[in-house]
């Protein structure tokens, strides 16, 4: 396996570096408060990014994802790439992606996931019903992709929902989503497809399944960048304060925490790129990407927490920059699922045979 990025992907990944250096500014970080920033999301769009998704691959997402976390931007990219243009792309009708992905990449369109938290009941003539207690970024949301309790997929207009706010620990524009005999759009084919028999139930589970490891896969992307945002404040800190006359970074014990947390992120870093360029290659990786995510919960914790230990003092203001990392990095972590459940949910593929060569 190869994870040199393509000559197009290379320059995606560096377009959004600067956009995102440009405009995910302390500052405008601060002004946000707790939404998220629709000027460096009409600029994102503007420059093609979300759209070029389709053409880098998830391994080019991953890439891009990356860059976000370093600035911890609040823009909903993560969530309408995985759950609006890879996943219907993947698995939409001809119709539907001829509608929706020229609308999701010029950001026209945006969509997020309510996957796995819960699963909605579907009514005879295709209504759903149900409630999703926390769907990240659904208030900047048009769309929202949820799972019925066969593990089929639907589209949701957010006009036709009911959408309450709600805080997380990180800024991610989150809500609650009711669903009460609310229409929806079965992603992929018509209402009679879909209860069309056993073909159809395993045509469903198959996108469930690929749409939730993409998800995993991506999000945990955004965890390399969000740990490496804050490995990197870190160093830069412990290298200018000194202390009696010597800079932080000379201390042993500042040296091997550093050196910890920079290994946890590459950890993340390679499996999430491993588990990116499997499906990119078109290759089993529902173990990778659960892998990806374990690395990111688990090695996340511990990085975020470093970089707040290393700033001392400073890492205990919540004003300070590296505090958005620990905050976001501590978000992923719950989004992700705790080490302990995503090894079960591992152990169970290992043990059932599913697990990719």
């Amino acid at each position: 396996m190869d994870f040199t990025p393509t000559e197009e992907q290379a320059a995606a990944r560096d377009l959004a570096a600067r956009i995102f250096g440009d405009l995910s500014t302390h500052e405008r970080l601060t002004a946000a408060g707790t939404g998220s920033d629709a000027e460096l999301w009409k600029a994102l769009c503007e420059a093609g990014l979300p759209a070029a998704v389709e053409d880098i691959g998830l391994i080019g997402l991953v890439l891009l994802l990356e860059e976000q976390g370093r600035t911890t931007a609040q823009v909903p990219f993560a969530a309408s790439c995985v759950y609006g243009l890879l996943a219907v792309s993947a698995h939409g009708s001809e119709e539907q992606r001829e509608r929706l992905l020229p609308a999701i990449g010029d950001g026209t369109v945006v969509v997020t996931g309510a996957l796995p938290e819960a699963a909605v009941r579907v009514g005879g003539s295709g209504e759903l019903s149900g409630v999703v207690p926390v769907v990240p970024w659904l208030r900047d949301a048009t769309h929202v992709l949820v799972a019925d309790e066969e593990h089929g997929l639907w589209l949701v207009r957010t006009v036709d929902a009911r959408c309450d706010p709600v805080e997380l620990t990180a800024p991610w524009s989150a809500g609650r989503l009711t669903l009460d005999a609310t229409p929806g759009e079965p992603l992929g084919g018509s209402l009679g497809e879909r209860q069309g028999g056993p073909e159809a139930a395993a045509a469903g589970q198959e996108a469930y399944d690929d749409v939730l490891a993409t998800a995993r896969t991506a999000f945990a992307g955004l965890q390399a960048g969000v740990c490496a945002g804050s490995v990197a404040r870190a160093v830069d800190y412990t290298n200018t304060r000194e202390q009696f006359g010597r800079p932080l970074a000379t201390k042993q014990g500042v040296q091997l925490r550093a050196a910890d947390a920079y290994m946890d992120t590459e950890a993340i870093r390679v499996t999430a790129y491993e588990a990116a360029w499997r499906r990119d290659e078109g290759l089993e990786y529902a173990t990778h990407a659960l892998t990806a995510a374990w690395w990111a919960s688990e090695a996340g914790h511990r990085v975020v927490h470093a970089g707040q230990h290393l700033h001392g003092g400073m890492g205990a203001d919540l004003d300070h920059p590296v505090h958005r990392h620990f905050l976001w990095g501590r978000q992923l972590d719950a989004y992700l699922g705790c080490g302990s459940e995503v090894l079960q949910e591992l152990g169970a593929l290992i043990v059932d045979g599913e697990g990719d060569a």
